[in-house]
């Protein structure tokens, strides 16, 4: 039986977003590297158990954490609760016929005892949400102002007139040459990756403290997904957003992430720092995943 190849994967260099004077400057342990960010009190406390009345086990005992300014990869293969588990921390979940057991504690506040309508303040505020397909994401009937716009007022007040230069300068921020024009045309009429990052727009409109980001890369061609890791890199140092980037991709997670949880039907097989994972993974299922990454030539030769 042949060893197995370990991997040291380098984070990608981080690229200069245009910053404007409110983006409060980052701090030194912010940036995304190998090391995850430490805060006496986590952003995001789990302890979860979710079933469809369908399928009772989607998730087992599940307890995780997360810092604040943390990038948390989530990887698991179709089928192994990652959807399932945004939608618990959103409390959506019974919409899909499921139901959650448990507790979501979000900076210490316990989530799954609040009223409706308390979280429907939350959802979008203090959580943002990206979702797989940014095309049937949007709106195809509405331009992408008026959509900015329904976000914003969903829990600010403020104009149409008035909130037009925060959409643009957010845009810009995402490497968008947004103006007037731009905020004037359909989703048709935008590429993909114009689309997914006024989907970003969308979710950190109102500078949310955590972010899910629910295989938002997996439609994306290599170079507009190596744009948005970026951009995700930005928001971890710049604003200190969590975000919890779920996906099968653990390539695109260990270039990115700070640490890595490895799900397998419905139960936390393995975490750690992503150097530890992909270099010593301690279980089956982790050293499988790891094998199957693909090798630069130059490690083969």
């Amino acid at each position: 039986m042949s060893a197995m190849k370990t991997r040291d994967v380098e984070m990608e260099p981080e690229t200069e977003i245009h910053r404007k004077t409110d983006c409060r400057a980052p701090s030194p342990g912010e940036a995304a590297g190998p090391e995850s960010p430490t805060s006496a009190v986590p952003l995001l406390s789990l302890s979860l158990s979710a079933d469809y009345s369908n399928k009772p086990g989607v998730l087992r005992n599940l307890n995780l954490e997360m810092q604040p300014g943390e990038i948390l990869g989530l990887v698991g293969e179709s089928g192994s609760g990652k959807s399932t588990l945004a939608l618990s921390i959103l409390r959506l979940l019974d919409l899909k016929g499921g139901k959650m057991s448990g507790s979501i504690l979000l900076k210490g506040r316990e989530l799954t005892t609040l009223p409706e309508s308390e979280m429907r303040s939350i959802r979008g505020r203090d959580i943002g949400l990206i979702l797989q397909s940014p095309m049937s994401s949007l709106n195809p009937a509405l331009k992408i102002g008026t959509q900015m716009y329904e976000t914003w007022r969903a829990h600010q007040p403020g104009s149409r007139k008035q909130c037009t230069p925060r959409f643009l300068e957010i845009l810009h921020s995402l490497n968008l040459d947004a103006d007037e024009k731009f905020l004037n045309r359909k989703p048709a009429q935008l590429s993909v990756g114009q689309a997914q990052r006024v989907l970003i727009a969308m979710a950190v409109l109102h500078r949310p403290s955590l972010l899910l980001a629910d295989e938002c890369t997996s439609s994306l061609d290599l170079i507009t997904q190596k744009e948005v890791l970026n951009i995700f890199r930005q928001l971890s140092r710049d604003m200190g957003t969590g975000i919890l980037f779920i996906s099968h991709d653990l390539l695109a997670v260990s270039a990115l992430c700070h640490r890595i949880a490895i799900l397998r039907s419905g139960e936390l097989v393995e975490v750690g720092l992503t150097r530890e994972i992909l270099n010593r993974p301690s279980q089956p299922y982790t050293q499988q995943l790891v094998n199957a990454l693909p090798v630069p030539e130059s490690s083969q030769q």
